[in-house]
């Protein structure tokens, strides 16, 4: 790594205010470059391709998708790709994923301008960071007991109005057997009931409407 030369960043957003304010803030920096920026996320990845930057800063939210998938297919085309993930979400759910996915980095665009300059710096210079705040979300998921496949179906099911026996009757089980889930979920969710258990589950990121 030659300490001298600018980093170069590629901005995957497609927020034009905040984008437009992405590139002054990158452009005010002696050591760093705009290389390229994108829209979407297949936009994205092309840029990657072509310019082959130091660090990205990935929108999970994309017109074109999720931008994760824009990230899993960068990290696939070079395993050693640093990704910063700058999103609305903070979500234990979209956390997750982007962690699967590879991400170096996942900051919040509530962060202050020093803090994603500082984020960009250190994903750089040591090729992953986490903020104290994704760091205790992250500590506190690890805490807790993770939702089964099965779970995770009768949570859906739950969200989508279905009472315990229509969700026997969907997934081709007994009834008793989906009371079993639903208690294992409330319990591991530290929810009071399962509607309880909806509401959690939405706010971490774990369900969608």
């Amino acid at each position: 790594m030659n300490p001298t030369k600018a980093i170069s960043v590629l901005c995957i957003e497609d927020h034009p205010v905040f984008r437009d304010g992405l590139n002054i803030i990158i452009g005010s920096q002696s050591d760093m470059m705009l290389a390229a920026q994108a829209t979407t996320a297949r936009d994205g990845v092309a840029e990657y391709l072509k310019h082959h930057p130091d660090i990205t800063l990935l929108d999970i939210r994309l017109p074109d998708g999720d931008g994760l998938s824009a990230l899993a297919e960068i990290r696939a085309a070079n395993k050693g790709a640093r990704v910063i993930v700058l999103t609305t979400s903070d979500g234990e759910g979209d956390i997750q994923r982007a962690l699967r996915a590879g991400a170096s980095a996942y900051i919040l665009k509530s962060s202050t301008r020093d803090e994603i300059l500082s984020t960009i710096r250190r994903v750089h210079r040591h090729g992953k960071t986490f903020s104290p705040e994704i760091a205790m979300k992250l500590a506190e998921q690890m805490g807790e007991e993770q939702l089964t496949i099965r779970e995770m179906e009768v949570l859906r099911l739950i969200r989508d109005g279905h009472r315990n026996k229509q969700i026997a009757d969907v997934l081709c089980i007994a009834e008793t057997t989906v009371n079993f889930h639903v208690k294992n979920l409330v319990d591991k969710l530290q929810a009071n009931d399962r509607t309880h258990a909806v509401t959690i589950a939405m706010r971490r990121g774990l369900l969608n409407l």
